[in-house]
């Protein structure tokens, strides 16, 4: 069946390409992601643990997640890195 919408301020935004070096600081870049399976609200699920997601995006491979600040980015990269989703490591 189809996934229930989601109500519009849970979703995030697909910006997370803002070159101010806070944004920069405080965005993860998400490697080898099996996005034939794992999609946007799948990524948002699983780093939003971390803190306040204001952008995500989702690309062939690979996904970027945006947060409000630089501590909640490095608690994800932390928490996140060699994790295995959907059978590839990250």
């Amino acid at each position: 069946p189809p996934d229930p919408p989601v109500p519009p301020q849970a979703m995030a935004s697909n910006v997370t390409n803002k070159t101010d070096p806070r944004s920069l600081n405080s965005r993860v870049f998400i490697g080898n992601l099996n996005t034939l399976v794992v999609k946007k609200s799948d990524v948002e699920a699983i780093f939003a643990k971390y803190g306040k997601i204001v952008g995500c995006s989702v690309h062939k491979g690979f996904a970027f997640v945006q947060y409000v600040n630089e501590r909640n980015a490095r608690a994800a990269v932390a928490g996140e890195d060699g994790r295995m989703i959907a059978g590839q490591v990250l």
